[in-house]
């Protein structure tokens, strides 16, 4: 857990939270449901190694992704989109989803939730 500080008028989270995860990618909770029991958004800054790719899924909430360096693949509901750095993307809640770097080098980007991203309502594909 992060040093976290709560006051009526602020949650103020100093470190983040890792959160492990197969697949060698690396995920920093920095606001969410585990570093600062904040339901209605996270942020998390991601590192995604060349090769990884997840599940699909059907989240119950909209995810803004911005990408900071290299590229990644989301594939939504029928069509594939590469974001690059600085591309501004939502994939909004209640559509086929996947995330994935079959690019040869790292990338590094930050996800949104709103509602915050949590494993019940990510609705993953058992694969």
């Amino acid at each position: 857990m992060s040093d976290l500080q709560k006051q009526d008028a602020y949650t103020f989270a100093k470190t983040p939270t890792d959160i492990p995860i197969p697949g060698d990618k690396v995920i920093q909770e920095y606001i969410g449901r585990l570093n600062s029991s904040t339901e209605s958004i996270s942020a998390a800054k991601m590192v995604a190694p060349p090769g990884w790719e997840e599940p699909r899924q059907i989240p119950e909430f909209d995810e803004l992704t911005i990408v900071l360096s290299g590229k990644i693949q989301v594939e939504i509901d029928n069509e594939v989109i590469e974001l690059q750095a600085d591309e501004p993307f939502i994939a909004h809640k209640r559509h086929f989803v996947r995330y994935s770097n079959p690019y040869d080098e790292p990338a590094e980007y930050w996800s949104i939730c709103i509602p915050a991203f949590s494993i019940e309502t990510v609705n993953r594909d058992k694969e």
